[in-house]
């Protein structure tokens, strides 16, 4: 991990805004998805925003879980290596965020690769994996294990097909968006500048 040394002024401001949004009951749901989906012997971390970005800063258990949700033999990343080495680590990183944009996590939900390695934003990290697991939950294609109430289903495009038919129909409606001048006149109305006559 980079040591930068601490912040000072404004830079300090701005990283406690930012660890301010990471949520410990959220770190919690997620750990528990990871260890799940994975479906190995997986140590569970201890609980702290240091520890989850420990966790999970060398890659392999982000290549493992984008892994898992697809079907065998169908993943995305081929090999997972378990090097130290900080390079290979921050790659793998970079393998699961293209893998996770594949997978259809859109790109404002996908954090940067020294957001996690050196943990800056641990907050954008979680708010990746929740994209993740939420697109996983809504596609229901049997790959995705663990509780389903975790995660929110996202709203699923709803197409309505109309014939030429009842389009013409339409045309011969006034619906009222369209606003109504019943019981309207401009009786009482004087020129603009004129003083309003009081009886």
């Amino acid at each position: 991990m980079a040591n930068r040394g601490p912040s000072y002024g404004l830079s300090r401001e701005v990283q406690e805004k930012i660890e301010q949004k990471y949520d410990p009951e959220l770190e919690g749901r997620l750990v528990n998805w990871i260890i799940v989906q994975c479906g190995e012997q997986i140590e569970h971390p201890p609980p702290g925003r240091q520890h989850f970005q420990t966790w999970l800063m060398d890659g392999t258990l982000l290549c493992k879980l984008i892994n898992s949700l697809h079907p065998k033999g169908n993943e995305p990343i081929a090999k997972i290596s378990e090097s130290k080495m900080a390079f290979k680590q921050m790659e793998q990183i970079s393998q699961f965020l293209k893998a996770a944009e594949i997978y259809g996590v859109r790109t404002t939900d996908i954090f940067q690769t020294v957001d996690l390695w050196e943990g800056k934003d641990m907050a954008a990290v979680q708010r990746t994996l929740m994209a993740l697991g939420s697109l996983a939950v809504t596609k229901d294609d049997g790959c995705y294990k663990g509780d389903p109430s975790w995660f929110h289903r996202k709203a699923q495009q709803n197409r309505r097909g109309f014939s030429e038919e009842q389009l013409r129909q339409g045309q011969n409606v006034i619906g009222l968006q369209m606003g109504s001048n019943k019981g309207a006149s401009q009786s009482g109305m004087r020129g603009y500048g004129m003083p309003r006559q009081i009886i």
